[in-house]
Order: C-alpha cells, then sequence, then structure tokens
C-alpha cells in the first residue's frame, strides 16, 4: 500500500498551485506553476481514482455484517480486490520522476553512416518514417536543414517536431539504425547492411543554455535552389561554429534572419543535451536498467527488408510488421520502449 502522508503531501501541493494559478501569481511564477500544474494533475487523478477504489472495498466489506447485503458484497468484493493492484500499479506509474525535458519539443538528426549511397536511401526513409508518425500524433514538423544526394538519399536532415509529449515519445529513438535489404543500386539482388544515426534531443530555451557571443563565430554563405541550381542566389546560408566545442550547425533556407534563429536553436539543444548526458552519467554510472544510452554510436534497430521484420535489441522486441513501421505505425514499438523504461524506473525505486 502507497504512504498516505505522502499522497497527501502531493494533493496539498496540487491545491497550492492551482489556487496560486487562479489567483495572485506572479507574471514570472506563471509559467513554472503552469508546468508543474500540467505534471500534478495526471498524478492527482490517479491518487482519487485509487483511494476510490480503496473505499469502494471498505464499503462492500462493511456490508458483510448486513444479512440483506451480504450476497450483494460477497460478489463485488473479488472484482473491488483485483482492481486495486491496477490502480496502486497506475499510480506507481504516475509518481516516477518525470524528465524535465519529456514536454518539450525535440530536435531530431538524422545522417547516413557506413553504407555509401544505400545508407544515404535508408537515412531519406527514417525522415519520411519519422514524419507520418509525427503527422499521424498531430504533431508539427518543420524542416530545418536538408541535404540530399544526387540519387534522392540523404546527406543530413534537422528538424523540428512540436506536439504534445514529443520528447518523452521520441527520445528513445536516438542511436545508429541498421537496414538489411537488397539495395535498389545493387544489380546483383544480394543483400547489403548499412545504417544511419539518429539523434534527438530536447529543444533547449535560452535561460537553459547561456552562449556569449565570444563563443560562436558565424559566417554567410552562398545557399542554392533546388537540384544545385545557382540562380538567384544570395548570401543567406548561415554557418555557426561553437568554439568551445567545436559544434558546427548550417541552416540554408530563404531567410538569414530564419537561418541564424534555426541554426541557434539547434546549437543550444546540443549543447542542452551535453549538459543532460554529463548529469546521467553522474547520476546513473553504473545503473544497467535504462533503455539505451541515447548514444549516437549504439546499435538500436534492426530493420530487415527480405524478413519484413524489425527488432529493437535494447528490449528484445521484434515486428513482422515493416511496411506499417516504415510507413510511420511507430506506436507500438514507442509505447514498449516507454513501458520497458517505466518497468525498469520502478524496480529501481523498489530496489
Amino acid at each position: 500500500m502507497l504512504p498516505a502522508d505522502k499522497l497527501d503531501q502531493i494533493l496539498r501541493r496540487f491545491e497550492f498551485v492551482e489556487a496560486k494559478l487562479a489567483h495572485g501569481a506572479a507574471p514570472a511564477e506563471i509559467a513554472g506553476l503552469g508546468r508543474e500544474y500540467a505534471d500534478l494533475k495526471p498524478v492527482v487523478a490517479e491518487i482519487g481514482a485509487y483511494r476510490q477504489a480503496l473505499a469502494d472495498l471498505a464499503d462492500a466489506e462493511a456490508m458483510l455484517s448486513d444479512p440483506e447485503m451480504r450476497a450483494l458484497a460477497e460478489d463485488e468484493i473479488p472484482e473491488l480486490r483485483e482492481r486495486i493492484p491496477e490502480h496502486e500499479a497506475r499510480l506507481r506509474v504516475a509518481l516516477l520522476p518525470k524528465d524535465a525535458a519529456d514536454a518539450r519539443p525535440a530536435i531530431l538528426e538524422i545522417r547516413p553512416g557506413t553504407g555509401g549511397e544505400e545508407a544515404a536511401l535508408f537515412a531519406g526513409d527514417l525522415l519520411r518514417m519519422y514524419q507520418r508518425f509525427a503527422e499521424a500524433q498531430g504533431w508539427r514538423f518543420e524542416l530545418l536543414e536538408f541535404a540530399a544526394t544526387d540519387l534522392g538519399g540523404v546527406k543530413e536532415a534537422v528538424a523540428r517536431i512540436e506536439g504534445e509529449g514529443v520528447f518523452a515519445r521520441l527520445k528513445f529513438e536516438s542511436g545508429v539504425h541498421r537496414v538489411q535489404r537488397v539495395p535498389e543500386t545493387e544489380a546483383g539482388g544480394r543483400i547489403h547492411t548499412s545504417a544511419a544515426t539518429v539523434a534527438v534531443l530536447p529543444e533547449a530555451e535560452e535561460v537553459d543554455v547561456d552562449i556569449p557571443a565570444a563563443d560562436i563565430r558565424i559566417d554567410t554563405m552562398r545557399s542554392s535552389g533546388a537540384g544545385g541550381q545557382h540562380v538567384n542566389t544570395t548570401d543567406s546560408a548561415v554557418r555557426i561554429t561553437h568554439l568551445p566545442t567545436g559544434i558546427v550547425v548550417t541552416s540554408s533556407e530563404k531567410s538569414q534572419h530564419q537561418n541564424r534563429a534555426n541554426a541557434m536553436a539547434v546549437l543550444r539543444a546540443r549543447l542542452y543535451e551535453m549538459e543532460r548526458a554529463r548529469a546521467a552519467d553522474a547520476r546513473a554510472a553504473d545503473r544497467k536498467s535504462q533503455v539505451g544510452s541515447g548514444d549516437r554510436s549504439e546499435r538500436i534497430r534492426t530493420y530487415n527488408f527480405p524478413q519484413g521484420r524489425m527488432t529493437d535489441h535494447r528490449i528484445n522486441l521484434t515486428l513482422y510488421a515493416l511496411a506499417q513501421i516504415m510507413g510511420g505505425d511507430l506506436g507500438e514499438v514507442v509505447d514498449a520502449l516507454v513501458a520497458y523504461d517505466q518497468a525498469a524506473k520502478l524496480a529501481e525505486m523498489e530496489a
């Protein structure tokens, strides 16, 4: 049974935040209180459902002493007793510590790995997969940077995805994605293995990452039109170099002002993620239960086209639904990764 004093403390905090938002929160407090309210609301709902289930069981057990109600109570009690562990399990998940970045938009980066042109074509397939998944979730998908190969593959793609729970749902996608298939460019019909890397970073706000002007070098470059045409080119493309880390970010849309904003957003996200990774390493140096490290060098998944299967190596999940998955139907995979992570965190808390 969960400790009543801890649950009461959460309820009191929720009431305080709710009252503060309704009456007299200072403008500077509103954003923080709003986020806390949104985090606490589902927890409070689960506490209410859990306590209602306990009260219903207590009422039914009290009815056993009434001869007229005894038979009804005996019918209800087994079902009520079954419900309580379900409510308790949901409440335990709701009480898990939240990743502060879960509610943020995400920066998605995709690049080809080993495999030449076939890797670049696979990177393009992954980009379309994530774009379709985002659209199915009702999220906003905005391409910030895109460079294509001559055969239609992807040299590099950077996108911003905004919507409810974006980073919480996509953060386990970071790593090496491996593909096994007969390339379109292969005349002999032999199966090749190639790879692409995916990084999913939480978007950072300016207050999260302070980037002194002296730490960056901004270069403007001539940007070209689609298909490599150099008609009506302008010096609008922007390249930002972060001098302390050597990180280089480019953006080459039509507006130089927008390119600078896009490049700074990606740079902030990368620096913010570096800090998050350092903090996570310090907290969990010996923890083995997490779903991967988010390291882009870690092979996380294989897409086998001849067998029509996808295997996620971190949780030993194999699905024979590759066409649907590549078409953006990632829900079952994402749900399994989230559930595995929650189970690992629960086990760690109860150890």
